[in-house]
């Protein structure tokens, strides 16, 4: 059967599939207009770019099983795409938008419409640029409610809110980027952490800065679904005097965990249920920094919200007392102790046989300097990052999943490794600037699977120049987390620590820092699907790769050829 028959015969099977479930389903169109807006923080106006004229940009609120439909104009300077952040993109593919990955870039002045399907999904996800750092400004929340007639596995709350931590540059994002880049040195920090596009008022008092304030009525509970939308920094998150139930993570219910600071790394998303329980008066909701990394600068101030009681008369915030800057136990406690809701109608049973085993370790390492070329890193020399000593370089004149659907050759390779090239002790710090271990070689390698197999990857962290958590990310599936632990990984000892019973899943997941995870995944979606960390000084340097997911021979199971207004190179 030709390729556009066979894709005929899916889009009529997946058409079926979905309306036996989607009687309630509704279309949801909009349109995203990206370009220049003036914006004041920090007692100083800078251009930015966003979507709509504001920052964060429009939230699409949705059902489950709803089709999305956004009309992207690019009216900015820069080349630019969208990436909808957790959603599956089941036949969908070319939706996905990370740059030179799955589509070319949406030009200057051009445009380009995702159109996709949020059936078997529910929960907070997000939107954001998939081009250079322009996801600083350009992103927003993506809300799926159930489907008419569902209810959440919770109690129903009284209101919902959405809180999106995120990072303020007195600066153009792309120019601090690219300053970096034309050196290969690390890139100035944020002057600012931001709630809701402000800083708050913990920062040196400016006219034209706001505090984000969420009013609430005694006794009530709200459902606050808190987003990191921040390049490069995890935070803690606390409200002062106030306890959260976590129910979600990643648009994945979990069990009820009761918790007064939440954990949320670049990329993350949790949900939380907060009951306004305490004495009538205001109380900051504040964000710091949790800082991983060993000898590496960061911005240590802290970023705040105001919650504020009905008829309250106090008039000074109290601020909640925050975990310390590098308290890795904290954050270990938190992440290690959700579990995945097994009795949500998504959850599916941990897939027992694994076909595909792979040792991934990943982290900081150094690019050799080219002739002619001024170096700011270690040694004089480029600072990279690498997957198994690969550091990723994207292609530019077609994207990865274009050169796999026509079949092009020179775009990349399928070689990339199951295991490190070299066995060494990756967690120990005496290491983290060893010449023969830091140096790794630019590359665009991708890991080819066949359509269906279960994926188990032992993600270790390495000390080379730094100790860090990485948040690493995996577009096109969740992942059951099924281990976590510090130091090097012992195949023999942490596989008995292994949760097959309620894991939790995760498109995005910290891996410990100085430490390791173990993820699993059934590879049930064809394309190519990039894996990388979350941290946006890092995915430059090389730290991803991408799984070529081949077609399963179905119809339901085939990649679709591009839409006609697939943005070209």
């Amino acid at each position: 059967m030709a390729p556009s028959s066979l894709f005929a015969v899916g889009l009529v099977l997946a058409f079926c599939y979905l309306t036996s479930f989607t009687a309630s389903a509704d279309i949801v169109e909009t349109s995203f207009h990206v370009k220049n807006l003036t914006a004041n923080r920090l007692c100083q106006e800078q251009v930015i770019m966003a979507v709509n004229g504001s920052l964060p940009g429009p939230t699409l609120r949705v059902k489950e099983g709803d089709t999305v439909i956004v009309h992207v104009f690019n009216k900015s300077p820069y080349n630019l795409t969208i990436h909808w952040h957790g959603v599956f993109q089941r036949l969908t593919q070319w939706a996905d938008g990370p740059e030179f990955v799955t589509q070319c870039p949406i030009r200057p002045g051009g445009n380009y419409t995702y159109r996709f399907n949020l059936t078997g999904q529910e929960g907070t996800l997000w939107w954001h640029a998939h081009s250079q750092w322009l996801r600083a400004t350009v992103h927003g929340a993506l809300i799926i409610r159930p489907r008419d007639g569902q209810k959440y596995p919770f109690v129903k709350p009284f209101l919902e809110d959405t809180i999106m931590l995120g990072e303020w540059w007195n600066a153009d994002p792309n120019d601090v980027e690219n300053a970096a880049l034309a050196t290969g040195a690390a890139p100035v920090n944020a002057d600012a952490y931001t709630v809701n596009g402000w800083p708050g008022d913990t920062y040196n008092f400016c006219p034209s800065n706001k505090t984000y304030r969420l009013d609430v009525v005694p006794g009530q509970t709200y459902l606050v679904r808190i987003i990191n939308a921040a390049l490069n920094t995890q935070f803690f998150f606390k409200i002062a005097n106030h306890n959260f139930t976590v129910v979600a993570v990643d648009a994945a219910y979990t069990n009820p965990f009761q918790t007064d600071v939440v954990l949320v790394g670049p990329g993350q998303t949790t949900d939380v249920l907060l009951t306004a329980n305490q004495s009538p008066g205001l109380y900051y909701m504040a964000a710091s920094p949790y800082d991983s990394g060993i000898g590496i600068p960061f911005n240590a101030n802290i970023t705040t919200g105001i919650l504020a009681y009905q008829n309250t008369t106090q008039t000074t915030p109290t601020l909640p007392v925050m975990p310390a800057f590098n308290d890795t136990p904290t954050a270990f406690t938190f992440s290690t102790n959700l579990t995945a809701l097994v009795t949500s109608r998504f959850w599916s049973p941990v897939p027992r046989t694994v076909d595909e085993n792979m040792f991934i370790t990943f982290g900081l390492g150094l690019s050799a300097c080219g002739s002619n070329q001024t170096c700011g890193g270690i040694f004089q020399q480029r600072m990279a990052a690498s997957m198994n000593n690969n550091s990723f370089v994207l292609p530019t004149r077609m994207s990865l999943l274009e050169a796999y659907f026509r079949n092009v050759s020179g775009v990349y390779t399928t070689d990339f490794p199951d295991q490190p090239p070299m066995v060494f002790d990756y967690t120990n710090v005496s290491n983290s600037f060893n010449q023969s271990l830091l140096m790794t070689p630019k590359v665009t390698s991708l890991k080819k699977i066949k359509f269906n197999s279960t994926v188990q990857i032992v993600l270790q962290n390495t000390a080379l120049v730094s100790v860090e958590n990485h948040p690493m990310h995996l577009h096109g599936f969740n992942f059951y987390v099924l281990a976590q632990g510090f130091g090097n990984y012992d195949p023999i000892n942490d596989t008995r620590k292994f949760n097959f019973v309620n894991p939790q899943e995760r498109n995005t997941l910290g891996v410990p820092t100085g430490g390791w995870a173990v993820i699993r995944f059934r590879a049930d979606n064809p394309g190519v699907w990039f894996i990388h960390c979350h941290l946006e000084v890092h995915l430059p340097w090389g730290l991803g790769t991408a799984f070529l997911v081949e077609n399963g021979g179905t119809p339901e199971s085939t990649l679709p050829p591009p839409p006609a207004d697939f943005p070209q190179c």
